[in-house]
């Protein structure tokens, strides 16, 4: 059975029910394929140190972590409720479209923040959770819920049961990802698969061109992740990337969201486009590649990393 469901912006999508999951992206934000206006897009929060699986301290081995629920390092007190308050209502002053919340600590947290945001009528707020604390949460009309979870033929039967879930981020092994393109399912959500990485290239055990290619097209000029993207660490650090956690733009307990769009450090980052390393400018397939800097940046410490790449070799 096929139906026809509204979603933000006036678009709709096709979804099949009792059928395949509808699989919006691999290996990236599902944002990628909107083109990059060179203004402000969307602001990804941290709202605490978080509880997900994977740590700051060990490496997170994938690049939809930047919008899952990990367990980073906070380097001081978090930032006060007011102060957030503030830096997501100048958010929706300045014309942002989509808001993400994650790394929570308690989900009343998590709920409060969500239920703020669409008060503002910011046009997308989305608020990823883990799926062992769905349970615990009152859906909020208007709120995008994406549960996430470490892929198990168990766990998408409970993914199952909560229809009212915007979408699913599923983080599983290149061998799963087959899995769960073939899994018969009743769930009528979004789902993007966050294919777990190995530390180095010498370890992977599966075709990394084919995969990155998968649903990951596109011809946009600026880079698919960063541009139009700023990220804030609980402890109030503004980041062009909730991932590059070195890579400091500016202080929210000192300054705010305007203050941060106008530091050149964002800017560069926001301009970055396939043409801006070396090993990537001659490739003829730069435009089917998704490319996570923080992935690469992990690996080599070099922002301009190209560990993962099998064109190089």
């Amino acid at each position: 059975m096929v139906f026809v469901e509204e979603v933000a912006y006036g678009a709709s999508r096709v979804v099949e029910k009792a059928s395949h999951p509808h699989v919006v992206s691999v290996s990236k934000p599902p944002w990628s394929n909107n083109e990059h206006s060179g203004r402000l897009e969307r602001l990804i929060v941290q709202l605490g140190a978080g509880k997900g699986e994977f740590s700051e301290a060990m490496g997170i081995p994938r690049s939809i972590g930047c919008i899952g629920n990990n367990r980073f390092i906070l380097h001081r007190e978090p930032l006060s409720v007011e102060r957030l308050h503030e830096i997501i209502f100048e958010f929706s002053k300045m014309g942002g479209k989509e808001l993400w919340l994650t790394n929570y600590d308690n989900v009343e947290y998590l709920m409060a923040m969500a239920s703020y945001a669409l008060e503002l009528e910011i046009p997308a707020v989305y608020a990823v959770l883990r799926l062992e604390d769905v349970e615990k949460v009152s859906p909020i009309e208007g709120v995008h819920f994406i549960a996430e979870f470490r892929y198990s033929p168990e766990k998408f039967e409970e993914l199952e049961g909560n229809t009212w879930l915007y979408g699913a981020l599923i983080m599983a092994t290149a061998a799963q990802y087959e899995d769960i393109l073939n899994i018969r399912t009743s769930f009528a959500g979004e789902v993007y698969i966050d294919v777990l990485y190995p530390g180095s290239l010498r370890k992977v055990d599966f075709n990394l061109l084919e995969l990155k290619r998968t649903l990951n097209f596109s011809d946009d000029k600026y880079h698919d992740c960063l541009a139009g993207t700023v990220a804030l660490t609980a402890d109030g650090y503004f980041l062009p990337c909730p991932l590059l956690r070195k890579y400091v733009v500016a202080d929210a307990k000192e300054e705010g969201l305007r203050g941060a769009l106008r530091k050149k450090r964002l800017k560069s980052f926001w301009k970055l486009t396939r043409d801006s390393f070396d090993g990537c400018r001659r490739c003829p397939f730069k435009y089917l590649c998704h490319d996570c800097r923080a992935l690469e940046y992990q690996a080599t410490g070099e922002i301009d990393g190209v560990e993962y790449c099998l064109m190089l070799l």
